[in-house]
């Protein structure tokens, strides 16, 4: 099975490019590591970070023993490099392979992106500074792709790409720019 994890900061598109992924490729599951974390009220804390890394490796061990899934998308922001450790190693463990990028963009684009996201209750002026401060931590990451000027569909192939994936079902959607 591939596992890949699609990083960066808040705003940059790893949802998007995730579902994208998933919806393109069959097999494919998608998980959305907030979704592993949600408490209300929000507690970023090393204890609930933990919780949702064991969280995801919970799913992804579950999707390894589906036999209708060939490959997890996860996208998540992971600043800190123990999770993504406790990730990596999880998923070496399960015997998975594992594919991560990091997407990065120029603080324009990400103004521009998170000015127009008006879905997400996340895209509040006070998030924004911290995903703007956040964007030289993504920057120096390895495997990095800038989506600064590229749509949704030509980030997917290239993310795909890095796994090896190109070409294997993925189309873009109609009427969309690849």
């Amino acid at each position: 099975m591939k596992v890949i994890i699609i990083n960066g900061p808040m705003g940059v598109g790893k949802t998007a490019v995730g579902k994208c992924i998933a919806g393109r490729i069959p097999g494919t599951a998608f998980i959305d590591g907030d979704w592993c974390m949600d408490i209300h009220p929000f507690v970023g804390s090393r204890e609930t970070r933990a919780m949702a890394a064991d969280n995801i490796l919970h799913m992804i061990r579950n999707y390894q023993n589906c036999s209708a899934c060939r490959m997890v998308v996860l996208v998540w922001l992971m600043d800190d490099p123990r999770i993504r450790d406790i990730l990596a190693d999880g998923i070496a463990a399960m015997q998975a392979d594992l594919y991560d990028v990091t997407l990065i963009c120029d603080r324009d684009s990400l103004i521009t992106r998170w000015k127009n996201d008006h879905d997400c209750e996340w895209r509040t002026d006070r998030w924004l500074e911290i995903s703007l401060a956040s964007l030289p931590v993504f920057a120096s990451m390895d495997h990095t792709i800038d989506t600064g000027e590229l749509s949704v569909e030509c980030v997917a192939e290239k993310v795909l790409g890095m796994a090896g994936e190109t070409g294997a079902g993925f189309q873009p959607a109609a009427g969309k720019e690849a």
